[in-house]
This record gives C-alpha cells, sequence and structure tokens, in this order.
C-alpha cells in the first residue's frame, strides 16, 4: 500500500461519507462531497496532461473550495503550491517561476494577481462557478465543469517520499525559497499529534493560519486524516477579538491553534471569561514566543484546557518539538521551554565545531529525524548549507538542519529557546541578545507585547537596540519608566536607545512579529523617541 495523504482523507470518507469535513460560514462540506469533488478534479487535471510530480499553485483564500483543490492536486500525484492571495504579484511572480507550475488554480479576489500571472504556459482553472469580471486570461475549466468527471475513487501513485507540496518562505538574499515537504513528513507527525493529543472524529478544530503557512498544514490533514471537523477561521475575524472570541464559542471548538500574536492580541482587550469556551480541550500555539504574561492570563481563566507550546520551523515540518505547559507560571519571568523531541525528531544543542554542549550553556539548535524536508526547491547550494552531515556520534540522523536559532539544554533535560543567532549583536564590545532584552521588557507589568531590534547608527557602537511595545490601556507605561524598569535586571549596554509604543505590532503574512518592517519603522524616525 502507498500511504499519502490524500489516501489517508479518503479512507475517512469511506467510513463516514455524510459526516462533516469543512464549515466556513454557513457553507459545510461533507467528507463524502469533498472526496468526489476532489477526485473529479484530479481526473480533470490528469486529462489535461498532468503528470506526477507536476506543481501546481493555487491562488485562492481559506474555503472548501481550496481543500477541494489541496487534495484534487494530490489525487492527480502532483505537488501543490500554495500561493498567498495578499502578496504583491511581483513576489507571486518570483514563486510562479521557480516552482515551474503547469497549472494556477484560483478563486476569489485574487483576479489583478492573476492577470499579471497568467501566461500562455501556465495554465489556469477557475474554482469559483464563473470566471470573475476584468479576468484578461481564459480559463480552461471552472467550478462547474468537474461535474463532467466521475466521481470514483482515483487510483493514485504518490507514495511518501513524494513531495506533497512546496512552502516558499522568505530567503536572505530577498527571493522566497521553496521547501520540499513530502508526504511521508507529514504523516510522520501527523501519527504523532493523533497519538499525543487524542485527536478524534468528534473533535472540532480552528483553521486559523492562511494556507500558505506551514501551521495550516496540520489543520488540514491533522483534522480531516482524523474524521474531524475543520472550521476555518474567516482572517477578518482576527482583527476583532470579541467576534474571535465568540467564533470559538458558538462553534465550540475542542482545539485552538495559532501562533503566539494572536493570543496576545485577545489577551490584552480581556475578551476571555473565567472558565470560557466549556468545549475547548487543547491550546497550541508555534512559530514564536509566547510572552509568559499572556500565557498567565490564558491559563488563569480555562484551567480546564491544556496548553501546549509546540516548536519547528517550515524545514522541519510542523513542528519537532513540544512541551506541555502543566500548571500556570509562578510569575512573569518564568521560562517555558520548547520541550522534548516529537517522536522520531532530534533536537541537538551544539558549538560551532557540531558537538554537543552542556547543560546550561547556550548553543545553537540542530534538528534531525523524520520531519526534515529534502531541500530547497532547485536550490542545490542552499541545502547543503543549511542541511549538514553531523559528525560521528552526535546524531542517529543522516543530516542535521541548522536552525539558526539558539537554545540551552536545561538541567531539567529539557531544551529552551534563547533566540535568533542572527539577533544577536556586538555593542561597545558586549555580545548582546536581543532575545534577553524582550524577555526583560516583557516582564515589566502593564507590557502586553514587545519586540526588540537593531538598527544601523553612526555612534561608535555601529548599532542602536530599539524597542517597541503595546501597553495594557490601564497603565501609565512610557519610554522613560520602561526605561528604568528594565534597567534593575539588565546592564547598561544592554538598554534600548529608541523606543516606540504603539496600538500593535507589525505582522507578517503569517501573524508573527514582522520584524524587517518595524526595522524599517524605526529607520524613518531615526531616534525621534530616543532617550538621553
Amino acid at each position: 500500500m502507498k500511504l499519502s495523504l490524500s489516501w489517508l482523507v479518503a479512507r475517512q470518507a469511506e467510513i463516514r461519507p455524510d459526516a462533516t469535513a469543512i464549515v466556513m460560514g454557513a457553507d459545510r462540506l461533507s467528507y463524502g462531497a469533498l472526496d468526489a469533488a476532489s477526485s473529479q478534479l484530479a481526473r480533470l487535471l490528469r486529462e489535461a496532461g498532468c503528470a506526477r510530480g507536476d506543481r501546481i499553485c493555487f491562488l485562492m483564500p481559506k474555503s472548501p473550495r481550496a481543500m477541494i483543490a489541496m487534495l484534487g492536486i494530490l489525487k492527480a500525484d502532483c505537488v501543490y503550491v500554495p500561493l498567498d492571495p495578499g502578496s504583491p504579484a511581483v513576489r507571486l511572480a518570483r514563486i510562479v517561476e521557480a516552482c515551474d507550475p503547469s497549472w494556477i488554480l484560483a478563486d476569489g479576489p485574487v483576479v489583478a494577481s492573476l492577470n499579471a500571472l497568467a501566461s500562455p504556459a501556465v495554465s489556469v482553472g477557475w474554482m469559483g462557478p464563473a470566471t470573475a469580471a476584468g479576468a484578461q486570461f481564459s480559463p480552461r475549466f471552472t467550478f462547474a465543469d468537474l461535474g463532467a468527471y466521475s466521481t470514483a475513487p482515483v487510483d493514485a501513485s504518490n507514495h511518501g517520499d513524494d513531495p506533497a507540496h512546496i512552502l516558499f518562505t522568505s530567503g536572505s538574499t530577498g527571493a522566497p525559497k521553496g521547501v520540499v515537504i513530502t508526504h511521508a513528513n507529514v504523516i510522520h507527525f501527523l501519527n504523532w499529534a493523533h497519538g499525543y493529543f487524542g485527536t478524534s472524529s468528534d473533535d472540532r478544530i480552528s483553521g486559523h493560519p492562511p494556507l500558505h503557512f506551514d501551521l495550516s498544514t496540520f489543520d488540514v490533514f491533522g483534522t480531516l486524516t482524523a474524521g474531524a471537523e475543520l472550521h476555518l477561521v474567516p482572517p477578518e475575524l482576527s482583527l476583532f477579538p470579541q467576534k474571535l472570541t465568540e467564533f470559538i464559542r458558538t462553534r465550540a471548538l475542542t482545539q485552538w491553534f495559532s501562533v503566539p500574536s494572536l493570543l496576545v492580541y485577545l489577551a490584552r482587550f480581556d475578551v476571555v471569561k473565567a472558565n470560557d469556551f466549556p468545549a475547548l480541550r487543547r491550546l497550541l500555539w508555534c512559530g514564536e514566543v509566547f510572552p509568559t504574561p499572556s500565557l498567565i492570563y490564558w491559563m488563569e481563566r480555562l484551567p480546564h484546557v491544556t496548553f501546549t507550546n509546540l516548536y519547528g520551523p517550515t524545514e522541519a515540518t510542523i513542528a519537532s518539538s513540544y512541551y506541555r505547559v502543566a500548571e500556570c507560571p509562578r510569575n512573569d519571568k518564568q521560562a517555558v521551554p520548547i520541550g522534548t523531541p516529537c517522536d522520531g525528531e532530534e533536537l541537538l544543542v551544539l558549538d560551532e565545531q557540531l558537538q554537543r554542549v552542556p547543560p546550561g550553556q547556550t548553543g545553537e539548535l540542530y534538528l534531525g529525524g523524520v520531519g526534515l524536508s529534502p531541500g530547497y526547491w532547485r536550490e542545490p547550494e542552499l541545502t547543503r548549507a543549511a542541511f549538514v552531515a553531523p559528525p560521528p556520534g552526535v546524531s542517529a540522523s543522516g543530516r542535521i538542519y541548522k536552525t539558526g536559532d539558539l537554545a540551552m539544554l536545561g538541567e531539567d533535560g529539557l531544551v529552551y529557546y534563547l533566540g535568533r543567532a542572527d539577533s544577536q549583536i556586538k555593542s561597545r564590545g558586549y555580545r548582546i541578545e536581543l532575545g534577553e532584552i524582550e524577555a526583560a521588557v516583557h516582564a515589566v507589568p502593564g507590557v502586553e507585547q514587545c519586540a526588540v531590534v537593531a538598527i544601523p547608527s553612526a555612534d561608535f557602537d555601529g548599532q542602536s537596540i530599539c524597542c517597541a511595545f503595546v501597553a495594557r490601556d490601564d497603565s501609565a507605561l512610557t519610554p522613560a519608566t520602561l526605561r528604568a524598569a528594565i534597567s534593575r535586571a539588565l546592564p547598561s549596554y544592554m538598554l534600548p536607545a529608541c523606543w516606540m509604543p504603539v496600538d500593535r505590532l507589525p505582522q507578517n503574512a503569517n501573524g508573527k512579529v514582522d520584524r524587517p518592517a518595524l526595522r524599517a519603522r524605526f529607520l524613518e524616525t531615526q531616534g525621534a523617541d530616543r532617550l538621553h
């Protein structure tokens, strides 16, 4: 048997064809309907000449039809490449050029972008009922045309080692780089997650991240391979805390998974009631550090919920480690570890010679195991630089991934994330971790969220440390009082020179703090809020 993601979802359709698979707004799609429509799409794509291993992009917002597109592409033995509908057309064009797709499947308010991307070399399939107004391309089909094809099961030949999708992330050169993820990469993680979290067909699971973000892989396939309900969260709800928490209540969600920034935002507006969300069993986060004060806010209000920190870059497929927070932290400064490896994974804290660092000392975090991507799409040099061979006796894996994250193995046997290696700066002869400054600011009462960046400076130290912060509405925090507070925890050379109070930290398309945008904002002001 050739195990693939599409086969696992099709198996659930055989077991519970009438059960609800996907919910968005008033729309509900059953497992049987999802399986039938995706089989029709697969047959259409095969008839049109799509072959095993072909890349097919899809440019559409979260929707049931987007799920049909993803599964149909996989059933056609092809590789799906999600495109961010919110990205500039220039960036999308770079991705399309890099992955060399045979098709682009599209739907929703993306006509302007698609007009810029369409070319004779790439066929367009419109997953809406009719081509949208203003289209300058001629689609090969619309969603209505799927009805001409059989809904019978498709004999797909994809298996574990085949790529399932390519996720494009930001590259240091400015060009997006494509992370290849195989069926087996995802299936290994799902097998662990289903066993650890006890996912079952009676779960109602959130689908909050956008489909081009790797966290959505867990939402989509973690739900659909378990026969559960996937409740897609409309993106606009993230701007309205009251509406988002009402969504969790009315949908009676049993699992919530998102980046911490959103949870911090909800805590800031104090929209979570005591013993709220009675159906919720699990709250998971990944992608960045969850500030301890905000974690305390959530845990105090939801004593019936389990809280789990997941860690892992896109290159290691969703997450490589986990830590269940057993009890509410005792104070705002208590660190939350990234924990221990998921089954089949390795976490290695190594020095510059790739030797293990003793407990209590800082090193760079490397990952090994079943989740590692084969590498970057058509980027052999980047792949060789990031995925390296470990010295004998250091790792059981044939290769390990250089995360660029700093970490420490604690005396308790747990791994602690300490920040990005590239967030380390040198000022006045001192090595400074910007993450340590962030931790000190987060610990100040009244701070909801903060981010620390460094920008070039004409001063003798060459770099200026800058801090943007979000204060609670009832606090009287100012840059001066905040600087005075952290001066009791940090030496003078680590104190930010520039401060910027903001209503909300800028975020990128994945909901993480957009540090490049924050640096640009500080560069524009050039120290207008500098303290002397």
